[in-house]
């Protein structure tokens, strides 16, 4: 939020949370405090280090987090002049210039001290919430600090009516254990990290490997037995679906069946509790794209062409397709299908089974099968991430067809049978997800 004023909170939430949490401005949960102006700490008042010597703590101790760092020291006298600035232990300190938003929990055995004008301190009121604020001022409040930041040569954080003003989630304490001690899981994978640079991305993709494995096995966060089964949800899915059928508003699919509820299918093991199989074309409508021949007769430049989404669109690694190169006359329509922002693409021959989520209205060749209507059942990152598991891509592969080239028929993936989590907790498990995924990124690229 680009200013200080007061807002009503309801009318600046981003989006809706998981049953359970609740947002909250940053200035409700804990006392903020900048370090003093820079003119009030001098050179001609430090002092030589002795056992009535003041610390002066400074930048670099919340970016090298180490609280022992520094030599610049002041008299009693003048810490009584700036001692509302003192530092505690549990306190956080915030570099606040050039590189913000590096932080640092002060530990119990502190030296006595003062924070410089380049830190800020952060008191929150309740302990308990510590290690979740640290992870999310990480992931999040950094970046909202670095793009509000002032000044120009060097940029500083935002004054702390804005600052204050910025909203954060708070899941309740038993989540917030479970999301920190999923996050450490995660980071027992990345000791060797530093020491073995030459197969760091090797490193990285097993790690994101494992991390998918555990979300679709149930194993990235607790279940919770007050959230809605996945069984109940498809129950509705199938009587509504029955419904139609009777009412002659649809026609039963070919070899239709039940939708699978219960735990003992080949594929698993256990589900957790509270989870469900289905066949992923009970609950999604798939089909494989088409292509008007010859198709040098199709492409277009002008302004009311359709967009040819191909797979020269998209980019390894990314999850989205957010243009096309080429169009094609809109009377090629008849011989292709059309697909809308929001559906998924699954790739269907030389990158097979890679999964994409539309940002762009089209038509598709014969390469591509869509998958739509999926928010009945999944969250749409849910299930991206799912599609990108090496399980799914294990299993895709047992039932395609092809030896040189890999293709996925329409019908097969219909019957393709998919775990499906509580709503709730596919929310909870994506945000565990995203957040290992973003510091994997961040350090193979910085090791690079």
């Amino acid at each position: 939020m680009p200013d200080g004023t007061k807002k009503c909170i309801q009318d600046e939430i981003p989006f809706e949370l998981p049953k359970g949490w609740t947002w909250c401005r940053l200035g409700s949960v804990a006392f903020y405090k900048k370090g003093p102006f820079g003119s009030s700490i001098t050179k001609a008042m430090f002092v030589p280090d002795s056992d009535t010597a003041i610390k002066v703590y400074e930048q670099k101790n919340a970016i090298d987090k180490d609280e022992t760092l520094g030599s610049y020291f002041i008299s009693l006298n003048k810490f009584d002049e700036l001692k509302s600035f003192e530092v505690f232990p549990d306190d956080i300190i915030v570099s606040c210039a050039g590189t913000i938003g590096e932080t640092f929990v002060m530990p119990s055995n502190i030296r006595r001290g003062i924070i410089n004008q380049a830190l800020m301190r952060i008191m929150l009121y309740d302990k308990a919430l510590m290690d979740f604020y640290l992870l999310y001022f990480d992931f999040v409040l950094k970046a909202d600090a670095q793009k509000y930041a002032k000044g120009t040569a060097i940029k500083n954080i935002p004054p702390f009516d804005i600052l204050k003003q910025f909203l954060m989630p708070i899941p309740p304490i038993a989540e917030q254990k479970r999301i920190i001690s999923s996050i450490k899981d995660f980071e027992k994978y990345l000791t060797d990290v530093d020491n073995n640079k030459v197969h760091i991305q090797t490193l990285v993709s097993v790690a994101k490997s494992k991390i998918l494995s555990l979300a679709i096995s149930g194993k990235l966060v607790k279940q919770d037995p007050n959230e809605e089964p996945a069984s109940v949800l498809l129950e509705r899915i199938r009587s509504e679906k029955e419904k139609l059928v009777n009412e002659g508003k649809i026609k039963r699919g070919k070899g239709d069946s039940a939708i699978i509820r219960s735990g003992d299918n080949c594929y698993y093991e256990k589900l957790p509790d509270g989870w469900a199989v289905c066949r992923l074309g009970d609950v999604c409508e798939i089909a494989r794209g088409g292509s008007p021949r010859p198709i040098q007769d199709y492409i277009t430049d002008d302004s009311n062409g359709i967009n040819w989404i191909k797979i020269g669109d998209t980019t390894q690694g990314n999850k989205y397709i957010t243009e096309a190169h080429e169009k094609i006359r809109p009377e090629g329509l008849t011989h292709s299908r059309f697909v809308r922002a929001g559906d998924f693409l699954l790739t269907n021959s030389m990158s097979f089974g890679r999964p994409y989520i539309l940002k762009i209205d089209g038509c598709i060749h014969d390469g591509w099968l869509v998958i739509n209507d999926v928010q009945r059942v999944f969250t749409p990152d849910f299930l991206y991430h799912l599609l990108s598991s090496d399980w799914a891509y294990q299993s895709l592969s047992v039932v395609a067809y092809g030896s040189t080239v890999k293709n996925l028929k329409s019908d097969t993936v219909k019957t393709f049978t998919v775990p499906i989590p509580p709503i709730a907790e596919q929310y909870r498990i994506v945000a565990v997800i995203e957040a290992a995924f973003e510091q994997l990124d961040n350090i193979a690229a910085a090791l690079m």
